[in-house]
């Protein structure tokens, strides 16, 4: 009674095993062909989009100076990534309280090392709020590019770098007397500025200096430079400051936060290689 419907069972199962694995093999070999020819289409025309360029300006012997090494993602555990999911940050390397007074510090960096008047004056930018936040930014932007570098504990510390800066933002107009209304409107244009321009900024610094010039262009200038003396300045201390930064280490950054510029305009741009180490005495201080 049962014999019938359990052979046409049996045998409807292997011709629908058959058929899978039939067409498994299929695309088994598709994909093999569609590697292989990959590979041909790569050894035959190089593409130009596999190394960028990150070329120094107008400086070729820094172009031998080696790369920062990737660092690898930061392995954490599935109750990290659940808190960190719901908006939370987990357990890190440091304690947060010292990576927030690091990150203070390293914007203080920003804004009291930096020689706003020679910015002003090379780059005939107006003495203005707008003009010092413009400048105050491109070395947030830095250091952001720098601390992303340190995995969770680096992103963590931009966090806090951004929140100082409008926190500053916020009390350097109550100081001008700008009205809450104004304000607001300010804060709002400068919050948009802000991130088209750390955008452009990411985007020059991972491309030729063209790229990077056009950055500097449309976010620092204003799209009101129209000497290219400036721009060229501009494009070079963006990139020996940077190399600069890369060439310091990750653990004094989130621990101190300390970073000192290099000026405007220099000599010797040569000592750029060559990272001041700080030196210790016979009882270690």
């Amino acid at each position: 009674m049962y014999r019938r419907p359990l052979q046409s069972a049996v045998r409807n199962f292997v011709n629908v095993s058959a058929s899978r694995a039939a067409y498994r093999k299929v695309l088994d070999q598709e994909a093999c062909f569609a590697q292989a020819l990959a590979v041909c289409q790569l050894a035959r025309v190089p593409s130009p989009c596999l190394t960028p360029c990150r070329s120094l300006h107008l400086n070729t012997q820094l172009r031998n100076v080696k790369e920062t090494p990737q660092h690898t993602e930061e392995e954490v555990g599935a109750f990290t990534k659940l808190i960190e999911a719901m908006g939370f940050t987990g357990p890190l390397k440091y304690n947060k309280w010292k990576i927030k007074i690091a990150a203070l510090r390293m914007y203080t960096c920003c804004v009291e090392r930096i020689n706003y008047d020679d910015f002003f004056e090379k780059c005939s930018l107006p003495d203005t709020l707008n003009s010092w936040f413009l400048v105050a930014q491109l070395h947030v932007w830095m250091c952001l590019v720098r601390m992303r570098q340190e995995g969770r504990a680096g992103k963590y510390m931009c966090r806090y770098i951004v929140h100082s800066m409008w926190e500053d933002v916020e009390q350097r107009s109550k100081i001008l007397g700008i009205d809450a209304i104004h304000r607001k409107e300010a804060t709002k244009a400068m919050t948009e500025t802000f991130y088209a321009a750390i955008f452009g900024y990411d985007e020059g610094i991972l491309s030729d200096d063209c790229v990077l010039a056009a950055a500097l262009w449309r976010n620092l200038f204003n799209r009101e430079c129209e000497d290219p003396k400036q721009l060229e300045l501009m494009v070079e201390y963006v990139r020996k400051q940077m190399q600069y930064i890369d060439a310091l280490d990750g653990e004094d950054l989130l621990l101190t936060g300390e970073v000192k510029w290099r000026p405007l305009v220099e000599e010797n741009a040569q000592s750029i290689l060559k990272v001041a180490t700080p030196t210790y005495n016979d009882t270690g201080l």
